[in-house]
């Protein structure tokens, strides 16, 4: 199963990646955000901080906000971004 991943904001700076193709193996077994975020994770300290640690990463599939239980599909745009804080 092959997506496209892109990384905004502090993700972006911290991991020096803002977009990348990824082919996720066990394409058999259903993918989730959160499978993904821990797949990711396992590529070292920064990435699993980044991504599994104190900071509430947040998830889009195809341009929609998406919870961590969301399914991921063949094909699928999915971003990563921090939290958005503003007044």
């Amino acid at each position: 199963m092959k997506i496209k991943l892109f990384y905004f904001a502090r993700l972006k700076e911290t991991l020096n990646y803002s977009t990348e193709d990824l082919e996720l193996e066990n394409a058999d077994q259903p993918w989730t955000i959160l499978k993904l975020k821990a797949y990711l994770a396992k590529r070292g300290d920064v990435w699993g901080q980044m991504l599994m640690g104190k900071l509430k990463v947040r998830a889009a599939i195809n341009h929609e906000l998406v919870h961590d239980a969301a399914a991921i599909k063949d094909g699928d745009e999915v971003a990563f971004f921090p939290p958005v804080t503003g007044g």
